[in-house]
């Protein structure tokens, strides 16, 4: 109940009451009224920017923001490891792999080349949590391809490897007559003298003293290109193409066992040691080609003598003795 009020009336030497104006009543009331409709509007706004008004699905949807918003940052955590894992390959790829093969690193510049062009990310612009969408999409993107550029890398890699196999398997690495089949190593690669003219002239090859019938195997895998004794002095005879530039001869044979065009492995059977052709006495000649050039087949020993056996061989094909043919 509002407060009734008076004031003095000196006239009369008495106190009467205030009777307030309709007017100024209505304007009370409408400050009221606008008073509080103001404070109404600004504890609506408090009220909905905190939680204490929010309905369960806006509770569940705000719960479910913040589960994604861990969701991303457990993505985040693991996308870093990710990159420790691939960076490490990526160093032994360079370091190891690419360098025991022969092949060039890939520039660290071609491993981390970013995106250009438009932005990949605008769809994702203008969402409450877009920085960290944005982010964690683009560091995805850069692993992804890092790891395209790994794949490809270890595909060459293993192309390389294989490669790297058959070439292993191809160079004539193995004595062609078994040392216990020899007689002796009767000559080697050099200037020798000449068994019918007494001349002394370069002996392309080795000279392995053997009974007529020894057998001969292959030296590396490859294709038989010749097996006949239309090759002036060699007799019968068989030239065996390993690819890469690699070829090798055994002269002087007494019969064959392959045929022009057949695949042989390294340790095949291909024939008999003879006495065919320019020949003194039974007797295997072995040369090796590399790139249509002679070389000595010393060299080419490893995967059949001993360190003792190939020192042994070396003394006696260092001998100028007299070749074989």
């Amino acid at each position: 109940m509002s407060k009734v009020k008076y004031y003095y009336d000196p006239d009369t030497l008495s106190y009467r009451k205030i009777e307030p104006k309709k007017s100024k009543k209505y304007r009370n009331f409408l400050f009221f009224l606008l008073g509080s409709a103001l404070f109404g509007i600004l504890g609506l706004i408090v009220l909905l920017n905190t939680s204490w008004l929010n309905t369960p699905k806006e509770l569940s949807l705000d719960r479910e923001v913040r589960n994604y918003e861990l969701q991303f940052e457990i993505l985040t955590k693991k996308m870093e490891q990710m990159e420790q894992v691939l960076a490490n390959i990526e160093d032994r790829d360079n370091n190891i792999y690419r360098l025991y093969f022969e092949a060039n690193p890939i520039p660290e510049e071609q491993r981390r080349a970013g995106f250009g062009g438009i932005n990949r990310y605008k769809s994702l612009e203008g969402f409450n949590n877009s920085e960290i969408i944005i982010n964690a999409t683009q560091q995805l993107d850069i692993i992804q391809k890092q790891m395209v550029i790994q794949s490809k890398s270890l595909d060459e890699i293993a192309k390389l490897a294989e490669e790297k196999e058959k070439l292993l398997a191809a160079i004539p690495a193995i004595q062609p007559v078994r040392n216990e089949d020899l007689t002796r190593m009767a000559s080697g690669y050099g200037w020798r003298s000449d068994p019918f003219t007494k001349a002394r002239k370069m002996h392309w090859g080795m000279d392995f003293t053997a009974p007529r019938g020894v057998p001969i195997y292959a030296t590396g895998d490859g294709v038989v290109k010749r097996a006949d004794n239309r090759s002036s002095g060699y007799g019968k005879h068989i030239r065996i193409d390993h690819g890469y530039g690699y070829m090798s001869l055994y002269a002087h044979l007494s019969k064959y066992n392959v045929t022009k065009g057949q695949k042989v492995k390294r340790g095949d059977l291909i024939g008999f040691v003879g006495n065919t052709g320019r020949s003194e006495a039974p007797h295997l000649h072995y040369e090796v080609f590399k790139d249509e050039e002679r070389i000595n087949p010393i060299n080419f020993y490893y995967g059949s003598l001993t360190a003792e056996e190939f020192e042994n061989m070396l003394k006696f094909a260092n001998q100028e003795n007299q070749s074989l043919d």
